[in-house]
């Protein structure tokens, strides 16, 4: 009988070595492939920062200690197209995207996919923190990792359900601590590396000053909500809503610190005010939600559930009504009214749906 191959991606990083560790022990026939997702050594771009060559060797390495096949595939065209040209373009209108949704949507779920089933993968495995369900019927769901405090499936809201099908996430029952205690005593040499931080690909580089080098700085006022003049931005792309720090300007009299609540796009202004859990620009009940997905089945029209605004956010209590529902549920747009008011919900961001720890889908904030 055949083993079932499956490419595993292998980050360079202790959670997808794992991965593959209990994939191979279970008689999976692996097949390692490493994301090249930034050309780190373009002079035009330069990130001195990006790790990604001891990445590289890192995979490779457990690829060769635990004896499965590995090659390097280049997606940095592909990243290029689907991941940083619309995080660019959202920052350069004003909105907030999503890379690492963006990527496991459009790269890790597709392009990639696409690739590894060209070396004759039937499905493919990540070291993310979740679990996969295969219901009676043939559909499958997607459940919160048992570590809550490593849960990654709000990153997977916009998955299809036939990407969800031919996925792996051997990490679902495990916790962080146990994933090492497996490394250490396989002396793998991704043991006691760090996870990685912040955007995949910029390693220690700010976002900001990554942006800096597509988006042309454009200098504005920063204006209270009436319209008085306290500071200057060198660029609205620098900033997003809610933010407390980095805008060189003094405290009131109070000693209270102003907030960014708006990007005037016109007037190229950068809208602030003492923050307060009474201002209603900053603290929402109710935010229109557009781009749904669902993992599964459609959400019910004015049901309650569960949402997480952002990653790392604990559960909230929600009612979900459809304000335009179409067949294509990318072109439905929906109200969303939380049970208790949320801070800095930002255009751009994704917002991920649960029934308890299933995932129903998600969508992005309007």
């Amino acid at each position: 009988m055949l083993r079932q191959r499956v490419g595993i991606a292998l980050s360079g990083g202790v959670d997808s070595s794992i991965a593959a560790y209990l994939l191979k022990e279970k008689g999976y026939d692996l097949h390692g492939v490493f994301m090249r997702t930034w050309n780190a050594d373009d002079d035009t771009k330069p990130l001195s920062d990006c790790p990604w060559h001891r990445d590289l060797e890192d995979a490779r390495a457990v690829a060769e200690q635990l004896g499965i096949s590995f090659e390097v595939v280049n997606m940095i065209d592909s990243y290029k197209e689907h991941v940083v040209k619309e995080l660019v373009d959202g920052y350069r209108m004003g909105i907030t995207p999503n890379p690492d949704v963006l990527c496991n949507k459009r790269v890790k779920f597709g392009v990639l996919f696409d690739h590894v089933r060209s070396r004759n993968c039937e499905m493919i495995a990540t070291g993310h923190y979740c679990k996969k369900v295969e219901n009676p019927g043939g559909s499958c769901d997607i459940y919160e990792g048992d570590d809550k405090n490593k849960d990654q499936s709000y990153f997977l809201a916009m998955l299809s359900q036939d990407q969800i099908k031919d996925a792996l996430f051997p990490l679902g029952t495990y916790d962080k601590s146990r994933v090492r205690l497996i490394a250490n005593s396989l002396n793998l040499p991704t043991a006691a590396k760090k996870d990685s931080q912040g955007i995949c690909f910029l390693g220690k580089v700010k976002i900001q000053d990554f942006l800096a080098q597509y988006i042309q700085d454009s200098p504005g006022d920063i204006v209270t909500i009436d319209g008085q003049v306290v500071g200057h931005h060198n660029g609205l792309f620098r900033f997003t809503l809610g933010q407390r720090h980095g805008m060189n300007i003094p405290s009131n009299r109070n000693n209270k610190h102003y907030v960014v609540i708006r990007k005037d796009m016109e007037r190229n202004a950068l809208i602030v005010e003492i923050e307060s859990e009474s201002s209603k620009a900053l603290y929402k009940s109710e935010v229109i939600v557009r781009n749904l997905n669902f993992t599964r089945e459609p959400i019910g029209d004015g049901v309650e559930i569960l949402a997480k605004p952002r990653y790392r956010d604990p559960s909230q209590v929600v009612t979900f009504r459809y304000l335009r529902k179409l067949e294509e549920p990318a072109e439905c747009v929906a109200l969303v009214h939380f049970k208790e008011k949320q801070r800095a919900l930002a255009s751009g961001q994704v917002i991920a749906f649960y029934s308890g720890e299933r995932l129903l889908g998600g969508g992005v904030y309007a």
